[in-house]
């Protein structure tokens, strides 16, 4: 269990909503069933940046282990680490049945962890996972931790706009019924400059931006320059930092 202390940083509701699909992390067709689309467009952005074999990568609200497992198939050696108990034990479940080799999978906070094991990584990932925490640029400041220097941070999130209330939470919610209703709150959602600047106060460099497209017509997903609803940053840690002290 992780130290009650490094759990603060997390909602209960959300961890609530997230163990009650744990029966549906690696049913491709349900409920989760975006996550496993846009799985391929994250791993090969993230590998286009930093070619994942060999490294050792940290998988922050891994939730069922869908994008640990793909880098670990990558050649990468994987932690996942999660505070819903349910997810993490549907992702050990999956690794065991599917004989997934280097990765493992942990219920720990990510300040928990770097407190204990700081500059252990070469890449940190934490996908779809800082709009449901209270305070993401505390996560951020962990993953920045977390990282060797000269590593590499990837998040994906969800942009704070208009445009995000009606495509992320009207349309993907209540129309398209993509998520399941209550998924997000569009007050957490995050802006690329608070981001940007969550990265900054870490000692991370933003070097990489790509937004995240849906046709729901054609139920096809792709990467753009437009950032405006779901999109992706990369950071970089310095080769000499003082993130890690």
């Amino acid at each position: 269990m992780p130290d009650a202390g490094y759990a603060a940083n997390a909602d209960q509701s959300e961890l609530e909503k997230f163990s009650a699909l744990a029966h549906h992390w690696w049913d491709e067709g349900g409920a989760l069933a975006p996550l496993h689309a846009i799985n391929p467009l994250r791993l090969d952005w993230i590998g286009s940046i930093a070619p994942l074999a060999g490294l050792r990568v940290l998988d922050v609200g891994c939730g069922g282990g869908i994008l640990a497992d793909a880098m670990a198939r990558q050649g990468a050696e994987v932690l996942g680490i999660d505070l819903a108990s349910r997810s993490i034990k549907a992702a050990r479940l999956h690794a065991l049945e599917a004989g997934t080799q280097g990765v493992s999978y942990r219920v720990a906070a990510a300040e928990e962890l770097a407190a204990k094991a700081p500059g252990s990584f070469d890449a940190v990932t934490c996908m779809e996972m800082l709009e449901h925490v209270p305070d993401p640029a505390s996560v951020v400041r962990a993953c920045a931790r977390l990282l060797r220097p000269g590593g590499w941070l990837f998040m994906a999130t969800i942009n704070r706009n208009p445009k995000s209330w009606l495509y992320a939470i009207v349309g993907a919610e209540y129309v398209l019924r993509l998520l399941q209703r209550g998924t997000h709150n569009w007050a957490r959602f995050l802006r690329p400059g608070e981001l940007a600047g969550f990265c900054r106060a870490a000692q991370l460099a933003p070097t990489h931006m790509r937004g995240l497209q849906y046709n729901p017509f054609t139920r096809r997903y792709w990467l753009s320059e437009d950032t405006s609803v779901n999109y992706m940053l990369a950071a970089q840690k310095p080769q000499s930092s003082s993130a890690d002290a």
